[in-house]
């Protein structure tokens, strides 16, 4: 629509004032005044002098008399508000009714990919609430962009190495017992997590017992037997010892397991695993290829570093003294053995946003070795997540496991859901299940929704709120539509070509029309929460119309198809939109 009317304007201009305009300024009409779609008088201003209300008042009726569209006008202002035909939003729906998978763009399996990265734990413990927020925005980011028409891999990097992985090893191997998640009937992540505590606690109890032999504080935490033990071990680990290599494969793989089942009930999965153990020697060569080119420097003790102070930032090591690697240098190798893997356009890191400055020296870097691609890596960065309880220590144990929080969702919206007594015709089976789309619904849409840079706290029990901007609200919604739809017993696919149209249709015809332009933006932006929130105001629109027009009990025919396509729609929409989200939707609630 907006084409057609800027090509009118424009030729409106040429033959009222003889003026060549450049660009026309639309935005949507205020919802105190009538129509759909308002043109900005103010912006012609610098072609034309002149009243705004008298330029708005000519351009109007020159669009009413030469654009079939335009149905009526009014002025308000420097504002020219436009009302469309009935006609036109009818075409439009019709349209958007018949469209399968209506706004979703299948990809160009010929075009370069996009790679997201999320989730890239640590095998010393069960995953987390910061690896919830982590999960689920990598995993809708991926969804989007894929529905945005690009072809998509995603992808996790695992920390399966270094002296943390250790740590737990050590600790198995003294206080375990030979115990395995199979004799504990514990998940292997959790079981290795609590070794990683228990080594905590016994290092402590050392440094303890050292101070009070008279070793300073600093004296004891190196000297720490246990430690001592831990750093030993690392250095086996690397140096290919049996023994040492068969317990961490072991023992990673109770972690792995664990981790399957979690991403399973979250719902989010990975095309690529890459490994740490496999690329922690990636880089060393970049880097000494840097060197050569004079990107990096030595130092006297022999670490190697780049300057960046003149780009803004400071100075970075990328290789150690005794020729070891750092984080960076492992990120520059996996980054360039990513793009030799794939055909990728773009790389986009999901990380917290306390790695906001790793990841401008990592891209700076890149640029300065040459990699024209460096220019589309992108750091997805996001803030916390915080319970009403405080913040999380994964070393004294007080971590928030996300496993945990699942079960204490589904708990929550059985609570809420028995509170409201709507379920009685349900089986015990289809009660728990859902609960469990309730509960994760919530979960999901409430951290969602949320602009991914702003820090949240998250309220379990504000989430499974049936009302207000949540999960269960959409859903609510949903399932009512499905009620609706069960009971239409005619046929509502014929096309509706006239029909005077009631203000809540044109409105939702409006909001469903938004929809594709939504995955666009959601895409660019890498932002789940446009797609929850425009939801949610769909959702709201529906509701407005539900509880002002009749639909199945409608005397008028026409009418009756037509809400009801509507209403299929909406909800086509909604299930669609919440499937960018990773969410599921009940058919009955």
């Amino acid at each position: 629509m907006q084409t057609i009317l800027e090509t009118a304007v424009k030729k409106g201009f040429k033959e009222i004032y003889n003026i060549n305009l450049e660009s026309v300024e639309f935005q949507g009409t205020n919802k105190d005044f009538e129509g759909d779609i308002t043109i900005v008088i103010f912006a012609f201003l610098r072609f034309i002098k002149g009243n705004p209300v008298e330029i708005g008042t000519k351009l109007g009726e020159y669009l009413k008399e030469n654009v079939d569209e335009v149905a009526d006008f009014n002025v308000i202002k420097g504002f020219l508000n436009l009302v469309i035909s009935d006609a036109y939003f009818l075409k439009t729906f019709n349209t958007i009714y018949t469209t399968e998978n209506f706004g979703i763009i299948s990809p160009n399996i010929n075009e370069k990919a996009v790679m997201v990265e999320y989730s890239s734990p640590n095998t010393n413990k069960p995953l987390h609430l910061g690896h919830i927020r982590n999960n689920l925005l990598g995993y809708s980011v991926a969804e989007i962009i894929k529905a945005s028409g690009k072809k998509v891999y995603k992808t996790q990097i695992i920390n399966d190495r270094g002296i943390h992985i250790c740590k737990s090893m050590l600790a198995w191997q003294r206080f375990g017992n030979g115990e395995t998640p199979e004799s504990t009937g514990l998940k292997g992540d959790k079981l290795v997590g609590n070794y990683y505590v228990a080594f905590d606690k016994a290092y402590k109890e050392e440094i303890r017992q050292l101070i009070s032999e008279g070793k300073t504080e600093e004296e004891a935490k190196k000297q720490a037997p246990i430690l001592v033990e831990a750093q030993e071990m690392l250095l086996k680990w690397e140096a290919g010892d049996e023994e040492v290599v068969s317990l961490w494969k072991t023992m990673n793989q109770w972690v792995y397991t664990g981790f399957e089942q979690t991403y399973k009930e979250l719902g989010v999965d990975f095309d690529k695993n890459y490994y740490e153990s496999k690329t922690y020697l990636l880089g060393k060569d970049v880097v000494a290829s840097g060197l050569e080119k004079g990107i990096f420097y030595k130092k006297e003790d022999g670490s190697v570093w780049i300057d960046l102070t003149e780009d803004g930032l400071d100075e970075k090591i990328v290789l150690r003294a005794d020729g070891t690697a750092v984080y960076m240098t492992q990120d520059i190798g996996t980054a360039i053995e990513r793009f030799k893997d794939f055909d990728l356009e773009e790389l986009v890191y999901t990380v917290g946003n306390e790695q906001d400055y790793h990841f401008k020296v990592l891209f700076l870097i890149l640029e300065k070795l040459g990699f024209d691609w460096a220019k589309n890596l992108y750091h997805l960065s996001y803030g916390m997540v915080d319970l009403p309880s405080g913040k999380m220590k994964s070393r004294e144990g007080t971590v928030v496991d996300a496993d945990d929080l699942i079960e204490e969702m589904t708990n929550t919206a059985r609570e809420i859901s028995q509170d409201l007594g709507k379920l009685e015709a349900y089986s015990t089976e289809e009660k728990e299940n859902l609960y469990k789309t309730i509960g994760l619904g919530a979960l999901k849409y409430y951290i969602l929704k949320v602009d991914p840079k702003k820090r949240i706290l998250f309220d379990p029990e504000e989430s499974v709120d049936f009302a207000g901007n949540t999960g269960p609200f959409i859903q609510y919604t949903y399932a009512r539509i499905q009620s609706i739809l069960r009971k239409a017993d005619f046929d509502y696919t014929q096309k509706i070509t006239t029909l005077s149209l009631h203000e809540k249709e044109r409105s939702l015809i409006k909001q469903i029309q938004l929809y594709p332009e939504i995955i666009q933006n959601a895409a660019k932006n890498h932002s789940p929460a446009l797609v929850a929130n425009y939801t949610y105001e769909l959702v709201k629109e529906y509701n407005s119309f539900y509880q002002s027009v009749p639909i199945l009990g409608c005397e008028n025919e026409t009418e009756k198809i037509l809400r009801t396509q509507l209403s299929s729609k909406v909800s086509g929409v909604i299930k669609s939109a919440f499937q960018l989200l990773g969410i599921q939707v009940p058919e009955r609630m």
